[in-house]
Order: structure tokens, then sequence, then C-alpha cells
């Protein structure tokens, strides 16, 4: 079975997470939501292990379930 690597890969994440905000700028909520699932298919093709994007998929949504959503 395919383990997920959570250790640190990105040199930058800081900038990564910019690169993701800046993304969604003047997007409506809509085209957020559709920028978001396209680059989940693209980043999911990319990584190309289905028992390994399902561990991907667990632990994010673990990760949802266990934090409240803001106010």
């Amino acid at each position: 079975m395919a383990e997920l690597d959570r250790s640190p890969r990105l040199p930058d994440p800081d900038a990564v997470f910019v690169r993701l905000v800046r993304a969604h700028r003047d997007l409506s909520a809509e085209e957020s939501r559709r920028l978001d699932a396209a680059l989940v298919l693209l980043l999911a093709n990319q990584l190309g292990d289905a028992a390994l994007l399902d561990r991907a998929i667990e632990a994010a949504r673990a990760a949802v379930l266990a934090s409240p959503e803001a106010p």
C-alpha cells in the first residue's frame, strides 16, 4: 500500500501559498471552486498513483473535519 509522504518538500511553501492566493484573485466564488477542482485534477494526474491519491484524499478530509471553520 502506498504511503503518503508528509515531510516538507517545497523549498518555499509561503511563496506557493502566495501564488495560490493570487490565482484566485478577481475570480467569483464559482470560478474559484472550479480553479481548485482543475488544480486538484491536474496534480492528481501528475501524481499518477491511485492508492497514494486515496491516502491524500483521506488525509485532506480528516484535516478539514478536525479543524473548525473560521467564522
